[in-house]
């Protein structure tokens, strides 16, 4: 296996990975009296946030509800996908 594919793989599971914390991070914003200063918590705002921040800006919220997460999702859904068939396309090429 390449360097290349197993570079890609990596990035295609740590996407995998910041998907779980940012599902995370939505499901916990539907509590309003959670205490953020939580260790913990802060950790996973302080990854999640600055990403969320920049969806947050293109859609505006309908009827109270935030639906830029729903954009963020699929933006890294999308780029997750791309690498793991990236990956496999380079690693089907280098077996003959």
């Amino acid at each position: 296996m390449s360097i290349l594919v197993f570079l890609l793989q990596v990035l295609s599971q740590t996407l995998g990975i910041y998907l779980l914390v940012l599902l995370v991070r939505v499901l916990l914003s539907w509590f309003p009296n959670l205490d953020w200063s939580n260790p913990i918590l802060s950790g996973v705002s302080a990854i999640t946030d600055p990403y969320l921040n920049a969806f947050r800006g293109l859609i505006p919220p309908v009827g109270g509800l935030d639906l830029s997460a729903l954009l963020a999702f699929i933006a890294l859904q999308l780029a997750q996908t791309l690498l793991e068939g990236a990956s496999a396309t380079l690693a089907s090429g280098l077996t003959y």
